[in-house]
């Protein structure tokens, strides 16, 4: 497989419990807890609560970040994972059971991405350095 900079997982959650969903505090929480139990070092994290209800944040770590943006009314949660470091140092098994066992979701389906290949980078590199059309 090509090497690549970082690794994109994209999370769909259906049937969340719709309470977890609505506050942006527990959301957070869940966020960080997430982030501790996967092994990654938290840098800033930020959430917002919409109006009547709703929650958008995201965990800014060390080896990148981690997203959710909820619709409590559909009990649905949108989560993106995205990481740089090497496997081994994050636990990404353990940040996604951590949002099962509090999002509660019915269903869950996800899929992996990787995002940077160096061969594309070093390619548009030289190709810059050449003038070429890029």
């Amino acid at each position: 497989m090509r090497k690549a900079l970082g690794t994109h997982v994209i999370i769909e959650m259906y049937g969340c419990n719709e309470d977890a969903l609505k506050n942006k505090d527990f959301v957070e929480w869940v966020f960080m807890e997430a982030a501790r139990r996967g092994k990654m070092k938290v840098v800033a994290s930020y959430f917002h609560q919409f109006s009547p209800y709703g929650v958008s944040g995201v965990v800014i770590v060390e080896e990148s970040h981690l997203s959710i943006h909820t619709w409590p009314e559909l009990g649905y949660a949108a989560v993106d994972f995205f990481y740089c470091s090497d496997e081994e140092e994050v636990d990404v098994e353990a940040a996604l059971e951590t949002l099962k066992e509090y999002l509660q979701p019915e269903r869950i389906t996800h899929f992996e991405t990787k995002r940077g290949f160096l061969s594309d980078i070093e390619k548009w590199q030289k190709n810059k350095k050449q003038g070429a059309f890029v």
